[in-house]
């Protein structure tokens, strides 16, 4: 096992990242994901460890190498010490052949278990207790049954890598070792490619955590996407378990990934967590922007989706409170993604209802009998926003502007749009859309917007902080809404730090 003193360089913080997806964790990331766990862990040897999602071996390297010097008084033969660590304490499932005799390399000191030079000499089989099996994806309607695969991508020969990871593909995962465990931790693969359009993928690292709690660990513990907090695409059942489930009693948030993985882009940045299964109570969250950490003590399901700042609570509170138009919200006037049910891709054409397409093609034409109108849009006066105002962006940690005039249309009755827009309201007259506008144009809204959003795209359900005012008329400024909502001057100061101005240009 490797000297802790020793000053070579950690080759484990020089690895390439397998993608964006599947991502190694650097070894002082990790070490700080285990420093949640309570301490006494370390010096009982009853305790057992598991990392589902094993790729370098970092996890299970680290956690030996604690129970290695918490274990010196109660087994002083360092032989017989690790060989007990090795063999009934630490335990692995490789995402890949290939992670598997790294993780081994790692942890034994030899990519095969029984090898000469393993550190432990009591393993029979190459394995030792870090497993690789291949595995199969179960194949229904052209999707995995299991992590939800696309088979037209991920139906390959068995040369070719499937990324069916053996420990969300089984149906009883307590099987696979034929044990419990007191502690699992790991950093789950992200995302799959769901055959969708363009690079879309759907995300994945929930089900190793929904996976993980059927084994009900004394402790658990991943680090994973931030995404869940507000979004992701089949998220809202996992966000509302995540939410109310009071025996989650950290969390470390970091809005720019790369704070944690350098080089890589996780959009929405990252957080690790730690579920206890014999404690309850308030969850201690500690968010960080700028490599500035701040900590707050908090219910996590106040609200449907998850406020990364405990700075912005109390400015939400106190316009949720001076809401007077029946606790109405934005996230209840906007519309859905596709409000016309035309897709990114529609092509333009010569003829027919006048069209807002992307802004490069602007404005087209689309075919009436291609156009719905379900919700009653079309003959209004209307506010386009982007769908994606914040492309490419992925540090939320630095203002951003969303809305200018730039960037929105005022779109008028008979015109549609496609799905490159939403519609954030719909009006009788321009007049009302012109001072829709104004408000949405606020730092204040948007300010309000930005707790809600975690990725490139906004959809409505990001509106869940702003009220819907029901009248709009004249022009609206944060002065105004400083007043009417009752906020500080240093609350003021606060959303003024995050929310660049507005540009100001005409574009109707």
């Amino acid at each position: 096992m490797p000297n802790s003193t020793s000053h070579n360089p950690d080759v484990l913080s020089c690895l390439a990242n397998l993608s964006n997806d599947e991502v190694f964790t650097p070894p002082q990331l990790a070490n700080q994901i285990l420093d949640l766990l309570p301490q006494e862990l370390w010096s009982d040897k009853r305790i057992t460890f598991l990392d589902p999602v094993c790729k370098s071996g970092v996890f299970l390297r680290e956690i030996a190498r604690r129970l290695d010097k918490g274990l010196e008084k109660q087994i002083p033969d360092r032989q017989k010490r690790l060989n007990h660590i090795f063999k009934n304490q630490v335990f692995g499932l490789a995402i890949t052949e290939l992670t598997s005799l790294l993780s081994r390399r790692s942890v034994y000191c030899s990519k095969t278990a029984n090898g000469k030079y393993s550190v432990c000499d009591s393993f029979d089989s190459p394995a030792g207790n870090i497993l690789f099996k291949r595995i199969k994806h179960q194949w229904s309607n052209g999707k995995c049954k299991y992590c939800g695969a696309s088979q037209e991508v991920y139906d390959k020969g068995e040369e070719l890598e499937t990324h069916a990871y053996q420990f969300i593909h089984a149906d009883k995962p307590e099987e696979i070792f034929n044990m419990k465990f007191d502690v699992i931790v790991g950093n789950p693969p992200y995302q799959l490619n769901d055959g969708g359009f363009g690079k879309s993928a759907a995300p994945i690292y929930h089900l190793f955590v929904q996976q993980a709690k059927k084994l009900n660990p004394r402790f658990l513990t991943m680090i994973i996407p931030a995404r869940w907090f507000v979004g992701g695409k089949g998220l809202d059942d996992f966000r509302t378990e995540m939410l109310t489930d009071n025996r989650i009693r950290n969390i470390v948030d970091f809005e720019n990934s790369a704070d944690v993985f350098p080089g890589v882009d996780v959009a929405g940045g990252v957080c690790y967590f730690l579920w206890k299964r014999d404690s309850k109570g308030l969850a201690s969250v500690t968010n960080f922007c700028n490599g500035i950490g701040v900590t707050s003590e908090r219910k996590l399901d106040e609200f449907s989706t998850f406020v990364r700042h405990s700075r912005s609570l109390s400015i939400i509170r106190k316009v949720i409170a001076k809401n007077e138009n029946n606790g109405r919200r934005l996230s209840d006037l906007v519309s859905s993604r596709k409000p016309f049910s035309l897709p990114t891709n529609y092509p333009p054409k010569t003829s027919g209802i006048p069209c807002w397409f992307i802004q490069r093609i602007g404005l087209q034409f689309a075919n009436k009998s291609d156009v719905e109108d379900k919700k009653g849009l079309l003959d209004k006066w209307k506010l386009l926003i982007p769908k994606s105002p914040i492309a490419g962006q992925t540090d939320f940690s630095k203002p951003v502007g969303f809305y200018y005039d730039g960037n929105t249309r005022i779109s008028k009755p008979g015109e549609c749009c496609t799905e490159s827009w939403i519609v954030a309201g719909a009006f009788n007259t321009k007049a009302e859309a012109v001072a829709f506008r104004s408000y949405l144009f606020t730092k204040i809204v948007r300010f309000l917007l930005l707790q809600a959003v975690i990725s490139q795209d906004v959809t409505k359900q990001c509106f869940c902080f702003v009220p819907d005012l029901g009248k709009y008329e004249g022009e609206y400024t944060d002065l105004m809404l400083v007043k009417k909502w009752g906020l500080t001057n240093e609350e003021w100061q606060f959303i003024d730090s995050k929310i660049s101005a507005s540009q100001k240009e005409d574009n109707e």
